[in-house]
């Protein structure tokens, strides 16, 4: 009996200890991400105040800035790191919680014609990218990291193609390492590009769902330029994650059949647990919006929920960067992935540019 009480307690113990440990990460989460959206306000509150035109500079950006400076100087201790990395739970959360502001309507119409350019950029970023790894002699399960890093979903495509073609630590190290460095470049560089080229917000957000791979940093860049265009990344974006298991499935079973990878014994279990739940946390908020479960204060709620759960995210994206450890995994991979990167997004804002020429999105 004494035994059969200690393990529940034991368990509870162990549960409440890692509770703990999430909470001063959390806490820098929510400071920095507060800090960025009070140096926003402050700004336009001045302007205002003064008669001054001001540039806007949205919190998503002052919240990443923010969080690169601690990691690249002080740096983010150890004591940090856990809550830290809780970030990504908050950005499938803001995900979800965003469903709310999509009627299910809105989903198919964009959904239609996102998928087809999703399968078009699929094709040709794994197809690129493989012909530019082998060009530049990385390792086989390399270019493998690589293509599905470029063409899917950044890390998160990355961390399970590992698993699934049994390659190398270090050969995922540098994919992620060119992958994180290449996504914290395009927060800078995409809304430049949109303002110049004066697209729409729709166009604008269709172009960065397709073209930035990691999740979170396509969020950012979208809302960099507005909040409808990031609403439109996420959306487009979304797509692309859909994907991820049927892709890494397809290279498991490619090095599966050269003999450097395990056989797959269940294909339906293996694509169930690699398939992103949030996308149909997404889709069920957005459905039971679409049929009026919720009155108008609860979709206003939801809504404001997503934007605190999106201002922790964007805060760990700058506090997960470090800009040194990302310099010290070498230059090949990262060459094929700039010039990969710089290839893939101007072929989808071909894209994206036809697709608003023909179908006026």
């Amino acid at each position: 009996m004494t035994s059969s009480v200690a393990l529940p307690q034991t368990h509870s113990a162990s549960f409440t200890g890692r509770f703990f440990r999430l909470i001063p990460g959390f806490l820098l989460l929510l400071a920095v991400g507060y800090a960025g959206k009070f140096i926003e306000q402050s700004i336009a509150h001045y302007g205002k105040a003064h008669h001054l035109v001001l540039p806007n500079i949205e919190y998503v950006l002052w919240a990443i800035l923010l969080g690169l400076v601690i990691s690249n100087t002080v740096g983010v201790s150890a004591i940090f790191r856990a809550g830290v990395a809780t970030y990504e739970f908050w950005l499938k959360t803001g995900i979800v919680l965003l469903g709310a502001r999509f009627l299910l309507g809105d989903v198919l119409r964009l959904g239609g014609l996102s998928l087809a350019l999703v399968f078009i950029e699929l094709a040709v970023a794994l197809t690129f990218m493989t012909y530019l790894g082998r060009g530049f002699k990385l390792s086989p399960k390399l270019v493998t990291l690589l293509a599905v890093g470029s063409s899917v979903c950044g890390v998160s495509a990355i961390i399970a193609t590992q698993g699934a073609i049994e390659a190398d630590e270090e050969d995922a190290s540098y994919a992620i390492a060119a992958i994180l460095a290449l996504g914290a470049i395009s927060l800078f560089v995409f809304p430049v590009v949109g303002h110049a080229l004066h697209m729409s917000d729709h166009a604008y957000g269709l172009w960065t769902g397709l073209a930035v791979d990691n999740t979170a940093e396509a969020t950012a860049a979208g809302t960099l330029y507005s909040d409808a265009a990031g609403k439109i990344a996420v959306l487009a974006k979304t797509c692309r994650n859909a994907l991820i298991g049927f892709v890494v499935l397809g290279y498991a079973i490619y090095w599966a059949s050269k003999g450097q990878a395990a056989e797959l014994k269940n294909k339906g279990t293996f694509l169930w647990s690699k398939f992103p739940k949030f996308v149909l946390g997404f889709l069920l908020i957005s459905l039971l919006a679409t049929l009026s479960v919720f009155t108008k204060p609860q979709l206003t709620a939801l809504s404001n929920l997503s934007r605190w759960a999106f201002l922790l995210t964007f805060a760990g994206v700058g506090l997960r960067t470090n800009l040194r450890e990302l310099g010290k995994q070498g230059a090949r991979p990262f060459v094929v992935g700039a010039v990969g990167e710089v290839v893939i997004a101007l072929i989808t804002l071909g894209l994206v540019f036809g697709a608003d020429r023909w179908f006026r999105l």
